[in-house]
């Protein structure tokens, strides 16, 4: 399937259903209080001990590592136009040529385009910062993060996670499976 494709029925679909979703989160919950990452609301239990929906600001990574601190919007805004730029060339060099990788490489883009609009958009939608400076603002965009899933069995609650972050986990897990068969496919030959 060529890019523009997986673009449009990939990408773009999964796109729309991050931002929806997360723009429904901040419609269906309060801000979190101005130094705290989480709302005050209580969750809304999907599924009694297992899922919720709830709303969490991530200015970092993966489980909130980079929140508060200062360095966090700034790097979170570059690393994502950093990783845009190198799939761009490496889909070029033709580096994702299984199926596998293609389909990958759609969903991660869906999910570096997604939460780097919650980064460019979110902190200017923040009540508490409606008369700061626009730089201030852009330094307190997040992640919308909302599904929030504990693990029974061990009693973990998993750290909340979108649509977005949903695709990058899945798009990680088809490159390592899309590589592991190309040099399979090689060995073979």
């Amino acid at each position: 399937m060529t890019l523009p494709k997986l673009l449009l029925f990939l990408t773009l679909p999964l796109y729309i259903l991050d931002q929806i979703t997360k723009f429904w989160t901040i419609g269906r919950f309060s801000d979190p209080p101005p130094g705290y990452f989480s709302t005050m609301d209580p969750p809304l239990v999907v599924v009694e001990g297992f899922f919720q929906l709830t709303r969490v600001h991530n200015q970092g990574v993966a489980f909130g590592f980079g929140n508060g601190t200062s360095w966090a919007p700034v790097v979170f805004l570059v690393v994502p136009l950093i990783a845009l730029t190198l799939i761009t060339v490496f889909w070029k060099k033709g580096v994702f040529s299984h199926p596998l990788s293609k389909i990958a490489v759609a969903l991660l883009l869906c999910g570096i385009f997604g939460n780097l609009t919650d980064r460019l958009v979110q902190g200017f939608l923040l009540e508490a910062y409606k008369d700061a400076s626009f730089w201030e603002r852009l330094s307190k965009g997040y992640v919308v993060d909302f599904l929030d899933v504990t693990i029974p069995v061990v009693n973990y609650r998993w750290p909340a996670f979108n649509v977005a972050d949903s695709c990058i986990c899945i798009a990680a897990t088809l490159l390592f499976i899309g590589g592991l068969r190309e040099e399979a496919a090689k060995k073979n030959v």
